[in-house]
């Protein structure tokens, strides 16, 4: 019955929010209104989840139906979480491949490419701004980690872990033991 109530409680949470920072107070509610958890473990968790990699409700789904029920209560816990998403891809998948040879459907594609074009573009501008630029001055030993990555990227095919391990030391001694700043 635990399981089910697991289950039931994330798909509610999953179908109500829209993910990230908005699914902590129904997390919250449904743990504390089931007894699951306690107020204190309920700030653990959303605190543990925040720093593991992954989605914040899956992680937090993971934590409270471990707490709840063991193994089995994470993984309805973590269904239940994951029915909405599924569902709705599902759905896109089917609409997609049903109508993927349509007029309207290649009118409409041909819309949102430049759309996600510009909206990498503005992501890769924000960074940008926010990684090379410091008190309105040019950070050089930033932009030259980012040009050296970026030609070990494009013409020498290294691989992104490599890279960013790479950049991460270049980052520790450039900033961390020269002070460069």
């Amino acid at each position: 019955m635990v399981l089910l109530k697991l289950y039931w409680s994330f798909l509610l949470i999953g179908f109500g929010s829209f993910g990230g920072l908005s699914m902590i107070p129904q997390i919250s509610n449904q743990v504390l209104s089931n007894g699951w958890m306690t107020v204190n473990e309920v700030t653990d968790i959303v605190a543990i989840a925040e720093m593991t990699p992954g989605p914040l409700g899956l992680n937090c789904a993971t934590f409270a139906g471990m707490q709840a029920a063991g193994i089995f209560g994470a993984v309805a816990a973590n269904l239940g979480v994951l029915t909405p998403t599924l569902t709705l891809c599902a759905l896109a998948a089917i609409c997609f491949q049903k109508f993927k040879d349509s007029r309207i459907m290649q009118r409409i594609l041909v819309g949102v490419r430049p759309a996600c074009f510009g909206m990498v573009l503005g992501v890769l501008i924000s960074l940008s701004m926010s990684n090379y630029i410091s008190a309105g001055t040019l950070r050089l030993p930033s932009l030259a980690i980012g040009i050296v990555d970026s030609v070990l990227l494009l013409k020498y095919k290294i691989s992104i872990p490599k890279i960013l391990l790479l950049s991460c030391g270049a980052g520790l001694i450039l900033f961390g033991v020269l002070h460069l700043a």
